[in-house]
């Protein structure tokens, strides 16, 4: 019997001559990290390709690789004590998951991952402090930012029909 994942979804995101392309990623990015690694580095491209997971209406996660490893944001580092995809990222990025009574939200890893492609990261930090917000809803703020909404939603609308 298959392991029910988390709910939710992964797209990836492609920046090739100037055009953005995205997709739908495998279901199983959003319960192991190492999945959604592995389908990005698959990805051929030239330009700018990244991953956005936004899980369980929790947190969402933003996965660069890069050369020699792989660029990580996790938006709530709280949600490691309850997922197992951030919990990975804690530990790619060698950082202890926080204490089981911390109610603080706060994100960990790169938030400079997306500088390269007009989205600076004091905006990413804004739009990471946006805790009213559902993940989809932040990830799409950063689609607008970024220039590839229209994209992003045509994705979001065939994976929710």
């Amino acid at each position: 019997m298959a392991v029910q994942g988390p709910d939710g979804f992964a797209v990836s995101v492609v920046r090739e001559d100037g055009r953005w392309r995205c997709a739908r990623m495998d279901d199983a990015a959003l319960g192991e990290l190492d999945a959604a690694i592995t389908e990005l580095r698959g990805i051929r491209s030239t330009g700018a390709a990244f991953g956005m997971l936004a899980v369980d209406d929790e947190f969402f996660v933003l996965i660069r690789p890069v050369p020699g490893g792989v660029a990580l944001l996790l938006s709530d580092a709280a949600a490691a004590l309850d997922y197992d995809v951030a919990a990975d990222v804690l530990d790619l990025l060698r950082v202890e998951p926080p204490d089981e009574d911390d109610e603080d939200v706060w994100p960990e890893g790169d938030l400079a991952l997306l500088v390269d492609i007009g989205l600076p990261a004091e905006e990413l930090q804004v739009i990471v402090d946006e805790i009213d917000l559902y993940p989809d809803e932040q990830l799409r703020m950063i689609a607008q930012r970024c220039g590839f909404v229209d994209e992003y939603t045509k994705v979001l609308d065939r994976i929710q029909s």
